[in-house]
């Protein structure tokens, strides 16, 4: 499926599945919706599964979003519980779209959790309460992570994935590795489940190879303690002058703590002249996103003036994460946006485009992780392997049937879908807003208001109305999810407002 027909049925609202091999594009069509989504008047919930994958889309963790936190069963009393908090009620009564992205590592039973607590709060039986749901992921990558279970618990087997029932978008463009490239074949093959002994030889062809010394390489390993390791001594081995820079933090404990474990940003960053880093955050003004490669050449006091491997100088300022829910900030860290890396985890890297990669696969211990670290890179000539093992060329043997049944339902859909062009959305929106209705709001407003001998903009902001007469709610759940009107506004002025919207 091409990525503009994928944005033509999300744009028409449908749920869906958008997977596809990496670099095909799926966070580009995932942005582009966002985008379009809010443009059209829509509210949308940013999600991920986890909170690295979260910051590369510029959201939150769908435990936190949903208000489950770390709970690993919902009780009915739970249910009673969350219904209770108006921010909950509210967040879920106005989102239109909830975005989960890399599904692939989100167990099963938590999406079952997040489709009933919707249900809940959002007084409908039908799937996520009937929001618009979309889940985004390679179900290939690296599995949910069990501590007891030996088999992961995808969310693809889980009940509420049954009811949502999504209509699958497998993208099939290559826009990362160059067409013809032997990587991108044994990516293909891996995926197929079928690797043979000329894409075995061609890995061990790159066994040893040493990138030239002039050039940034991304050194990735599967254990944090073989990343650790490899920094601190190439930090070490460094004769300049170190300098330290200390994170700074504000918010509540709690939520500070999940803010400073989801950014890729360490802590403390200890940097020298001639240090190897990396960018962990996007930066359009100075040409730099999460990824980018370059090396500390100086500092102009305290600022670290970073060159790219593109070749352009950097003065690296500090960066701001937030973490909002409901639109406010719930806590904030500052460091600069850059983490030492001679080396990273493949974990680490999922998301990720790179030009060179050293990849160390001797010591793979899951399903995917071979995949995961080999895709990240552009072609075979930015490969450098320092090991692999027989674990490395692994996938999920559950994931191959499921793969080919999701590739067949995406080519039937895409037979009948015609693409998206953003001129579409401009017609909507037009077509939205109801001024005839917009005066008619206004009119019971100012009756209202002199009924209760009270200022207009008490019963009714204007930007309230403005999103009731493009909105047109027909029930009072619907109404309840428009911005602005709370649960005792509803109850005071509901009635009659959906009765105006019947006429």
């Amino acid at each position: 499926m091409r990525q503009a027909q994928a944005l033509r049925l999300m744009m028409d609202g449908e749920s869906i599945f958008l997977t596809g091999a990496p670099g095909a594009g799926k966070t580009y069509v995932l942005n582009e919706f966002i985008r379009l989504a809010k443009k059209a008047g829509k509210h949308v919930a940013v999600t991920a599964s986890t909170g690295i994958a979260a910051t590369h889309i510029g959201g939150t963790t769908i435990h936190s979003w949903s208000g489950l936190g770390i709970l690993d069963y919902v009780t009915e009393h739970d249910l009673v519980r969350l219904n209770a908090r108006p921010v909950l009620y509210k967040r879920y009564n106005t989102t239109d779209v909830l975005i989960i992205d890399e599904v692939s590592m989100l167990h099963g039973r938590r999406l079952d959790m997040v489709n009933m607590v919707a249900k809940r709060l959002r007084q409908s039986d039908k799937p996520f309460g009937g929001m618009q749901v979309i889940l985004v992921g390679d179900l290939f990558q690296l599995p949910p992570v069990e501590r007891e279970r030996r088999d992961p618990d995808f969310a693809h087997l889980s009940d509420a994935w049954a009811e949502l029932d999504p209509v699958i978008c497998y993208l099939t463009e290559q826009h990362r590795v160059a067409a013809g490239d032997v990587l991108l074949d044994i990516l293909g093959a891996m995926r197929r489940g079928d690797t043979h002994e000329l894409h075995e030889t061609a890995l061990r062809e790159r066994l040893g190879k040493q990138p030239s010394d002039d050039m940034v390489v991304t050194r990735l390993y599967a254990h944090n303690i073989d990343v650790d390791g490899v920094n601190q001594r190439h930090l070490d081995a460094l004769q300049a002058e170190s300098r330290t820079f200390q994170m700074t933090t504000s918010g509540a404990a709690a939520k500070r703590e999940q803010l400073m474990k989801s950014v890729l940003a360490p802590e403390k960053l200890v940097l020298k002249r001639g240090a190897e880093v990396m960018f962990v955050a996007n930066n359009v003004a100075k040409k730099f996103v999460n990824g980018t490669r370059g090396t500390v050449i100086d500092f102009d006091d305290t600022t670290p003036i970073v060159v790219t491997a593109g070749g352009r100088e950097v003065r690296v300022e500090p960066h701001s994460w937030t973490l909002e829910e409901d639109g406010r900030k719930k806590a904030e860290v500052t460091q600069l946006p850059l983490r030492l890396a001679w080396a990273i985890t493949i974990h680490k890297s999922q998301g990720m485009s790179l030009d060179a990669a050293e990849i160390d696969l001797s010591r793979s211990f899951t399903p995917g992780m071979g995949y995961v670290a080999l895709s990240r890179v552009r072609s075979m000539e930015g490969l450098y392997l320092c090991g692999i093992n027989q674990m490395a060329l692994a996938l999920h043997p559950l994931i191959f049937a499921y793969d080919a049944e999701l590739r067949e339902l995406s080519e039937q859909m895409a037979l009948k879908t015609a693409d998206f062009t953003e001129a579409a959305v401009k017609d909507e929106v037009e077509v939205a807003f109801d001024e005839a209705l917009f005066g008619r709001l206004k009119q019971w407003r100012t009756a209202q208001a002199a009924k209760e001998g009270m200022p207009a903009y008490i019963v009714a902001h204007d930007t309230l109305l403005k999103e009731l007469a493009a909105r047109r709610p027909q029930t009072q759940q619907a109404l309840l999810g428009v911005k602005g009107m709370g649960k005792a506004k509803l109850e005071k002025y509901g009635a009659d407002l959906l009765a105006l919207f019947s006429e």
